[in-house]
């Protein structure tokens, strides 16, 4: 008798699911920003979220200055054939201007910096100057009007936005702010994430394994994933496959979280008890993705906080993490979603695949001799072999429509940094 079984993980092209790409937009859909905010002195706001648009109060730079060390003179005093005579009235440093004006033929020796004296408008850089003392230089021909000025506002000009509302504060933004003279901003608070894996196999480090235990380390690849994303961490351990247990563990999740994710108890197995639970005490979709690896997914609502159930495989959580929660998490900052950095590169091996899902292949990229991108596999890809992960820079992703690679083809990676 021939065993009819049910489309499943095994099944390359299977009725029911939905693309990657459409999950996203239902996840982002019924994801919304967080409306408070913390003032904070910019030094805390690195690789914060701003809350508001910053806009200058002042035009930086905030005078005309000189781009070179030379000699600030008139325009009309420009020699046009013949090199001609200046007379120096005095020196301009950066934070002491020279108070005076220059007339016909004078000018002012000038460092870069510096404020231009009024009544000059034309910087000659010392290398093209011959001096023949203290108080006398002189100047050839070839120069033009306005050169190596820096004008006022060139930079910023009062009242325009330097920053928008959503963006991450970087480095160079820090230095911005304080040219500014701005000291405190306002950013998004940063979003509550609560998180536990689930089941009675599962051990926390330390403690000694029996038979058909393992060590919990779902939780460690989701506390350094969330550790990246600038969230507030709440670990609350794993919990044991009893249904009281899990029920309490998620509606205190829920009084003190903005998100929740679980690993592993999604499933239909006799043990899979957070479908029912959460039907009970939340809202709940639970989705079948034409992806590989990370197929089933569940996500939901616990009275105010996001609920994501995430596979119990390892690859998968680390997968589905990327996929799904990263770019929620950033909505809930403010941010806007742009897709992850796709990029080309030659496959340094062959990769076999049905046409049906999206693969998430772990891979090394690096450059060959010439700077061209190359990329290769970390190894065997099941979802349960982690180490596939820790050796890997990228993924290479293989689209739904496409079938097997070659040595030597081009594949679309993504770099675990730009996502």
């Amino acid at each position: 008798m021939k065993i009819e079984n049910e489309p499943g993980c095994h099944t390359a092209v299977e009725p029911g699911v939905i693309t990657v790409p459409e999950a996203v937009t239902n996840i982002l859909n019924n994801t919304h920003s967080i409306a408070d905010f913390s003032k904070l002195h910019i030094r805390q706001c690195l690789y914060r979220v701003l809350f508001e648009d910053i806009k200058s109060p002042i035009d930086v730079p905030g005078h005309n200055n000189s781009a070179m060390d030379g000699y600030a003179i008139l325009s009309d005093d420009i020699p046009v054939k013949d090199s001609k005579t200046f007379t120096v009235i005095g020196t301009a440093f950066a934070g002491q201007p020279f108070r005076g004006r220059c007339q016909a033929n004078e000018c002012v020796r000038i460092m870069t910096g510096a404020m231009v004296p009024d009544n000059t408008d034309t910087i000659v850089i010392q290398e093209d100057v011959q001096v023949h003392d203290e108080s006398a230089i002189e100047i050839g021909p070839g120069h033009k009007k306005n050169q190596n000025l820096r004008y006022a506002g060139e930079d910023i000009k009062t009242g325009s936005t330097v920053l928008s509302k959503g963006s991450v504060i970087k480095s160079a933004d820090l230095g911005v702010l304080a040219s500014l003279g701005i000291n405190e901003i306002k950013v998004v608070r940063k979003p509550r994430v609560s998180f536990f894996s689930t089941g009675d196999e599962l051990k926390s480090i330390g403690q000694t394994l029996k038979k058909g235990e393992i060590y919990d380390s779902n939780r460690y690849s989701l506390y350094g994933l969330l550790s990246d994303c600038d969230v507030d961490i709440i670990d609350m351990g794993a919990v044991k496959d009893e249904p009281d247990t899990i029920r309490q563990t998620l509606l205190s999740a829920a009084a003190c979280s903005d998100v929740i994710l679980t690993s592993g108890g999604v499933s239909v197995g006799e043990a899979d008890y957070i479908k029912g639970i959460l039907q009970e005490i939340g809202s709940m979709d639970i989705w079948k993705i034409a992806m590989k690896p990370g197929r089933p997914l569940t996500f939901g609502q616990i009275n105010n906080s996001m609920f994501f159930g995430l596979p119990g495989n390892p690859v998968a959580v680390m997968v589905t993490f990327y996929q799904f929660v990263k770019p929620a998490l950033n909505k809930i900052k403010g941010m806007s979603f742009k897709p992850p950095l796709s990029l080309k590169a030659e496959s340094l091996c062959s990769i076999r695949k049905n046409p049906g899902r999206r693969e998430f292949q772990r891979a090394i990229a690096s450059t060959d001799e010439n700077g061209n991108l190359q990329v290769t596999l970390t190894g065997k890809q099941g979802s349960g072999i982690l180490t596939s992960m820790s050796q890997a820079n990228c993924f290479i992703v293989l689209t739904e429509d496409r079938g097997s690679v070659a040595q030597g083809d081009l594949v679309d990676i993504q770099f675990f940094e730009f996502y």
